[in-house]
């Protein structure tokens, strides 16, 4: 028989017993469960949140298994979001999962985000009309957003409220033509490019054919900071750098950077990190 109490009692300690019954009732909405989304949504679950939003179009493929946390031979071929919330109910019977088996879109973006106290970001790096949908939605409802991004074997850390400087403002999505979104994002992820040096081969990354590589420490890396993050906001305790600020965790080269970017996309010192992954992702 599941018990709530037992299942999570060692949780506590590391939260109280009246921080875990806060907890417990907070909503989380994830939209992208396949790579670092379903990595999210568990860790989450294991947290001991048990209410979701979850969404997501795709199904599991053979492409996915080197890193999505549901990608199985018993799952190939089966919606990412039923996938999901069968994970999520077989860690906790109790959970209530509002899924959307399809992407987040003008037409179901309230839905999706109704009674939800923070939003954690797991959509594709390419889903750019849609990250900024939601991000733009949440900042109009007041609702924190985490965005812990899979880079090379770490994560890239951001953090965005109604009170930091947005989303669109930061990345320059507001201020630019689409085509140059793409190295704008990624170096506004992670501007002190901590992952850089140890690429080995630069072909596989093609931004323009959406494509590159990715690893399966980073998603479990980028869960473990992520959800971490979303306790602190959750709880209101605890440190959280907002957007300007951020911060990039590196495990191969043991690296942690904290960076501090005012003025987004058109600081200095981002405008010399772009250039430099332009030159780079020419090289390839």
């Amino acid at each position: 028989m599941f018990d709530y109490a037992e299942a999570f009692s060692r949780n506590i300690g590391w939260v109280t017993r009246a921080e875990q019954v806060q907890l417990s009732a907070k909503r989380i909405a994830i939209a992208g469960v396949g790579g670092v989304g379903g990595f999210h949504a568990q860790a989450l679950a294991r947290l001991g949140v048990q209410h979701f939003s979850i969404a997501d179009p795709d199904i599991f493929e053979v492409a996915n298994f080197n890193r999505q946390a549901g990608a199985l031979i018993s799952t190939g071929g089966l919606s990412k979001v039923a996938v999901t919330e069968r994970i999520l109910r077989d860690i906790n019977p109790q959970v209530q999962v509002r899924s959307i088996d399809g992407p987040v879109d003008a037409g179901n973006i309230d839905v999706f985000l109704q009674g939800v106290d923070l939003y954690v970001d797991g959509l594709d790096f390419f889903a750019f009309d849609a990250r900024r949908l939601v991000f733009a939605r949440c900042r109009e409802k007041g609702i924190p957003v985490v965005t812990a991004a899979p880079i090379g074997m770490g994560a890239a850390v951001l953090v965005f409220t109604a009170q930091s400087m947005s989303a669109d403002d930061y990345f320059g999505f507001a201020h630019t033509p689409r085509e140059a979104w793409p190295i704008q994002f990624l170096i506004g992820l992670a501007p002190a490019l901590l992952h850089r040096g140890y690429l080995v081969d630069p072909t596989t990354v093609d931004l323009a054919a959406q494509r590159g590589p990715s690893t399966v420490m980073a998603c479990h890396i980028c869960a473990g900071v992520a959800v971490t993050e979303a306790l602190k906001l959750l709880l209101n305790r605890g440190n959280v750098r907002v957007a300007p600020r951020g911060y990039q965790f590196d495990a191969f080269t043991n690296r942690i950077a904290r960076t501090w970017r005012p003025g987004g996309f058109r600081n200095p010192l981002q405008q010399i990190a772009l250039a430099v992954g332009r030159r780079q992702l020419k090289k390839g």
